[in-house]
């Protein structure tokens, strides 16, 4: 009686050895996952904007800065002008608007150093201003003034020099080079002369 009893208590024992057992293992798969909120943070991505804000400043000044300027400076300004003073004035015949050889050759003179300054300045303008000699009226003279300036420009835009920096005016006979009354003096008044442009 006494070994039944004895089974009958080892038995009781061991079952429930197991069932303690299987109750840990239950709670362990029960058990809910271990939280992930210290990983949240690095997988968020609202900093990035705030990055992106924050590298703003630096972006903006460098593309500034490798901007071309529009206007010239000093030194520049100084080269057009004495890259100016060297172009001769171009010179016409009696009554005429058609650019002579001679006169071809005057605008030629530093006009592609002229053109590759001019390009890299935009904003930089030229005036070509057209003349005549004191025959004709007032009004003649300013049309035919205009049309010398026309030439010329016509011819610098050919070589290069963009035509928004070249602005053209007619003086007609209002402002000669040459005050006597001969033929030696009337064919330096009637030529094209350029100008830096006053607005600058």
């Amino acid at each position: 009686m006494k070994f039944s009893n004895r089974l009958v208590i080892l038995a009781v024992a061991v079952t429930a050895l197991i069932g303690a057992g299987c109750a840990k293992k239950n709670v362990a798969a029960q058990a809910p996952p271990p939280p992930t909120s210290p990983s949240a943070p690095a997988e968020r991505p609202q900093p990035a904007p705030q990055q992106a804000r924050a590298n703003a400043p630096t972006s903006t000044p460098t593309t500034a800065a490798t901007q071309t300027p529009r206007m010239p400076n000093a030194e520049t300004r100084a080269r057009i002008d004495t890259l100016l003073s060297r172009i001769e004035d171009a010179y016409f015949d009696y009554d005429k608007h058609t650019l002579r050889p001679d006169a071809i050759k005057a605008l030629e003179a530093d006009s592609t150093e002229l053109r590759d300054i001019l390009k890299d300045y935009p904003a930089y303008k030229l005036t070509v201003e057209g003349h005549c000699d004191e025959r004709g009226s007032a009004e003649y003279n300013m049309a035919l003034g205009q049309e010398r300036a026309d030439a010329a420009k016509a011819y610098l835009v050919q070589v290069g020099i963009p035509s928004g920096q070249l602005a053209t005016v007619s003086y007609g006979k209002e402002k000669p080079a040459c005050d006597e009354h001969d033929e030696t003096c009337w064919q330096k008044n009637r030529r094209v002369h350029i100008v830096a442009d006053s607005q600058r």
